[in-house]
């Protein structure tokens, strides 16, 4: 009496093979490690900064008054208005927010206003760059005629950690990394599947179609993982990438690689469901990865980017990725802590599974 067919052994032997296969291909090492490896190492060494200084207001403080007009005046400068005082205090020390100032009118009448403001060691560079601008501003309304003596600046530093440009940049390569090999990995192999009758001698077989994608699946996500660790730890020791909780960061980062490459790995099914030919599955797989790559905050914050288009950056699933893993590594956040962010990735990954499902093909 013949045994029951064993699709789970189909679905490691495919595995297997799919692993090998992503191995010995050259494209997939490329967009996995190579690529995030060259930003990687370009930024780690050579630095930079961000385009904005985020500066509170401390609540209570005087706002018509010309220091803060002029800070509103200053492109460089955004300013922040609407949080409270714990909000501040925990961004001060995380450096999500570079510096607070507080204006109140002098009792003693001159100068006429008192500015205090705190600086944050978690933000060295951008202090810096506020620490001029300031300096600047206050000269300027100092020296004119019509009042002489506006303000006095008192200046302090606050404890935090120091965040690092690798910090911000790491987890949107990684978060690339992911897309590509999500999206590029799967839409070739499985195209070529296809075009080669493979799947559909697989048909003809008693292996489903689940174990032929949950095959492909744990190949790539095992891949991918390799990818992970040798990213974060590169940056981690030879960048100084911050890992708050050491290896339960990691271990968290890892979890949200999955996450991530699940979803990615769909819009790949439907990459190579509606190609026609190998040399269409580029100009489609880059019409989905490049707008996430340029407008989901892999190497800027998406706060620099005009008002008008934040909110599609907003709406895109490697925004969600980059900032859950920046969260977590820096922040030490857990994974219940960016329930948001995996939440919009899994609503993202039921849409595109969905579309997935209508447009496979056979052959």
């Amino acid at each position: 009496m013949s045994k029951p067919y064993n699709n789970t052994k189909a679905t490691l032997a495919l595995a297997k093979a799919s692993f090998r296969s992503i191995m010995r291909s050259p494209s997939a090492v490329v967009f996995t490690l190579a690529f995030p490896l060259v930003f990687i190492l370009v930024f780690g060494f050579l630095g930079g900064g961000g385009v904005k200084v985020d500066l509170a207001i401390a609540p209570g403080s005087d706002l018509q008054n010309p220091i803060i007009k002029a800070l509103e005046g200053t492109s460089i400068v955004h300013i922040i208005k609407d949080k409270d005082a714990a909000d501040i205090k925990t961004g001060l020390e995380k450096g999500h927010i570079d510096a607070l100032i507080e204006v109140q009118k002098n009792p003693a009448g001159k100068p006429a206003y008192l500015a205090n403001i705190q600086y944050t060691s978690a933000s060295i560079d951008k202090g810096n760059i506020l620490k001029s601008v300031v300096h600047n501003l206050m000269y300027t309304l100092n020296t004119k005629d019509v009042m002489p003596s506006v303000a006095q600046l008192n200046e302090s530093t606050v404890q935090g950690r120091i965040y690092r440009t690798i910090d911000f940049i790491l987890p949107g390569q990684l978060g690339f990394s992911l897309l590509s090999t999500g999206v590029f990995g799967t839409a070739f192999v499985f195209f070529s599947l296809r075009q080669t009758l493979v799947i559909k001698r697989f048909f003809a077989t008693p292996v489903r179609k689940s174990s032929i994608v949950f095959g492909e699946g744990i190949a790539r996500i095992g891949f991918a993982l390799l990818g992970a660790v040798f990213i974060i730890l590169l940056g981690h020791f030879f960048f100084h990438f911050t890992l708050i909780n050491g290896a339960v960061t990691v271990i968290n980062m890892l979890l949200l690689s999955i996450i991530g490459l699940i979803v990615f790995m769909g819009f790949g099914f439907v990459v190579s469901g509606i190609a026609k030919s190998e040399s269409t599955i580029p100009p489609i797989s880059n019409i989905i990865t490049l707008p996430q790559f340029l407008l989901s905050g892999t190497f800027f914050s998406i706060d620099a980017f005009p008002n008008w288009l934040q909110p599609i950056s907003r709406a895109l699933p490697l925004t969600y990725l980059n900032d859950a893993m920046r969260k977590v590594a820096f922040e030490g956040a857990g994974l219940w802590d960016v329930k948001h962010q995996i939440l919009i990735m899994v609503i993202w990954g039921i849409g595109i599974y969905a579309v997935a499902v209508k447009v496979f093909k056979w052959e």
